[in-house]
């Protein structure tokens, strides 16, 4: 018994103690709950249109894992579909961890997704954290280094592209000859106050954690611009993409326009009747097919196309209108539905924020 309790310690001992989220908070408070706010901070058990589509594109192995639970002490079991999802296992249930954010060395590109390489850890030590503050500070949990790529490459590990194994792209949120920086500049912005509780070089400031995104209704207002003119019962909207990426990156969303045309409160004309895609030129989505046949899930697919608007690309649509009296108003809203109704139909979804539209923008003008 003595030999195996000593086994037993000596296994702890052989592997750097990993740090989880909770484990800053000590240090970070501010970081940390900034954090904790975000989509990085979900898993694959709160996070149930990741969980469920996931179960759908394979029941028994869980190759997400690569980016979704990318600290998981046993990650090539669950690629493998020897292990399944632990909600009692730590490395599990953080997400994109605070641990794995900060010790990835290198991130090589790759054809169908990039690959992080996770710094090797001396046995015995604390752990060294990665980051982009220049003289970082050292702490009793860990040591701290500044590392270049944390400025060039970092988040295009997992926010680049992938394609399934029939080389179709099912994500793409990056180019190859982007970098991090387009990325930080928007969802890590500088806000007040020291990256630690005793801000000891007074920086004053920190990176943002909260990763604000689609989800945020304040922020994704910022990502498109609408312009509307009108001339007679001619309608041109335009539509300017902002970003440093397409407007549709996840396959399981849309976006989309509703136009509606309001006469003394009443709607006499919109775009489409029923479904938002029946609008095909303002209907933006990724569409898969598997040897001809549409289908949902693009894990299996063998074609794979999207209507999107590209980083920085300005698109200009054109609709007939009926002929307009004075005092007519014409509303031009954008949506996002986190899981479009193809989505919807292929896995039940009890969170309705995902089902249901939620408002990017919109403008009105109105017949004179």
């Amino acid at each position: 018994m003595k030999i195996i309790s000593f086994l037993l310690l000596l296994l702890t001992l052989l592997y750097p103690k990993y740090l989880d989220n909770k484990s800053c908070k000590e240090c970070h408070e501010i970081i940390y709950n900034e954090f904790e706010s975000s989509m990085h901070s979900k898993s694959y058990f709160s996070d149930e249109l990741h969980r469920k589509v996931a179960n759908a594109s394979d029941p028994k192995k869980y190759e997400c894992a690569v980016c979704h639970m990318p600290m998981a002490n046993n990650l090539q079991d669950l690629i493998n579909g020897k292990a399944r999802p632990d909600k009692n296992n730590k490395t599990h249930t953080d997400g994109v961890s605070c641990y794995f954010c900060h010790t990835i060395a290198y991130v090589k590109k790759a054809h169908k997704f990039n690959i992080n390489t996770m710094a090797k850890q001396a046995q015995n030590y604390k752990p060294t954290l990665y980051g982009r503050l220049t003289d970082p500070d050292h702490s009793d949990k860990h040591s701290s280094i500044t590392n270049p790529i944390y400025a060039k490459a970092v988040c295009m590990g997992c926010h680049s592209h992938k394609l399934n194994d029939h080389n179709v792209t099912i994500f793409r949120a990056m180019k190859n000859n982007q970098n991090s920086l387009e990325c930080i500049k928007c969802h890590m912005p500088e806000l007040p106050g020291g990256a630690e509780k005793m801000d000891r070089r007074s920086r004053g400031h920190h990176a943002s954690h909260k990763f604000l995104g689609i989800h945020d209704k304040e922020f994704r207002k910022k990502g498109v611009a609408i312009h509307a003119t009108r001339e007679g019962e001619k309608l041109k909207i335009t539509l300017i993409n902002k970003m440093a990426h397409p407007l549709i990156i996840q396959p399981a969303r849309a976006k989309f326009l509703k136009i509606t045309l309001t006469r003394r409160g009443k709607t006499i004309w919109s775009n489409y009747k029923k479904d938002p895609s029946e609008d095909s030129q303002s209907y933006f989505a990724y569409s898969f097919q598997k040897d001809g046949k549409k289908v949902i899930i693009p894990s299996k697919a063998t074609y794979g196309s999207v209507h999107n608007l590209e980083a920085k690309e300005e698109k200009t649509l054109l609709y007939s209108l009926p002929k307009l009296q004075k005092g007519d108003k014409i509303k031009i809203s954008l949506f996002v539905q986190f899981a479009k109704s193809d989505c919807a139909k292929a896995i039940t979804l009890k969170e309705k924020k995902l089902l249901e539209p939620q408002l990017i923008k919109s403008v009105t003008i109105e017949a004179d």
